[in-house]
């Protein structure tokens, strides 16, 4: 053999067939093409629906802020909850609102509110099929409503109480007084229960409790709030501690005017 022959390597460039090529079909890039183009849309979907959500809920809120009545301020800020915004937007009512408004002002009085309307029609001249109202207001902000409202004296606060006090003059001699009661809604009023009395008098403090119930008989003091509240509105519920009050009201079938608000219950 020649040493040619020995340091020559011969490649054969013939291709090694390893089997048919794998191919995309036309039906599977159809279905790629599709499944791409629906997350497209989906995304495009979420997209509208977050800034239209956005966009529906600062005009209720806008809306609001611009008919809160005279003598109450404040920032709202209002949720839509549902499914889609966009589609309550389209059938003309929304199926939950729920407004905040944690430093809100009534009369230079602070107070944490919320409002929660259930079926909500987009037009005036519609109804609110149901509506939830949540204020709280702490010691302090109970007596300037007081204030405002012409009750002289102090108020404070327990655990499911709210106490009394105030000064009387009797015969030229200072009288203090302290009277505590359990409030619980009822509708168009508030009952006040006495727990418990105190008179001061001379440095001394007497236990008038008993005076109380042979005077009321142990039924509560009912208190008519109709005319402080909308037609329609009720008390459906008190809660006290002594870090604050919570009143909650209810109204159903409340229609949306302009002059909703400014009609007051009547007391009978």
């Amino acid at each position: 053999m020649a040493a040619s022959d020995a340091d020559t390597v011969r490649f054969d460039s013939t291709p090694v067939d390893d089997g048919p090529r794998r191919r995309t079909s036309a039906g599977t890039r159809a279905a790629i093409i599709v499944g791409a183009l629906l997350v497209i849309v989906v995304g495009l979907l979420v997209l509208v629906e977050t800034v239209g959500r956005g966009i529906a809920e600062r005009a209720v809120a806008d809306s609001i802020e611009r008919d809160l009545p005279e003598g109450v301020e404040g920032e709202v800020d209002v949720q839509i909850r549902g499914v889609s915004a966009l589609w309550q937007v389209l059938t003309g009512r929304m199926d939950e609102v729920v407004a905040t408004a944690p430093e809100l002002s009534v009369q230079g009085v602070p107070v944490d509110a919320t409002v929660t309307a259930y079926g909500v029609p987009l037009e005036e001249g519609g109804s609110v099929e149901r509506a939830v109202a949540e204020a709280t207001v702490d010691e302090a902000a109970l007596d300037a409503i007081a204030e405002s409202q012409g009750i002289d004296g102090g108020l404070a606060l327990g655990e499911g109480t709210v106490a009394y006090s105030d000064e009387l003059e009797v015969l030229g001699l200072r009288v203090g007084f302290e009277i505590t009661a359990e409030p619980d809604a009822a509708g168009d009023r508030v009952l006040l229960t006495p727990v418990a009395a105190e008179v001061r008098a001379g440095g001394a403090t007497i236990d008038a409790s008993s005076l109380v119930d042979r005077v009321l008989g142990g039924d509560p003091y009912p208190v008519c709030v109709a005319d402080r509240l909308p037609e329609g509105v009720e008390v459906a519920g008190i809660d006290v501690t002594p870090e604050g009050a919570t009143v909650r009201l209810e109204a159903s079938d409340l229609a949306i005017a302009a002059d909703t608000l400014a009609t007051t219950g009547t007391c009978g």
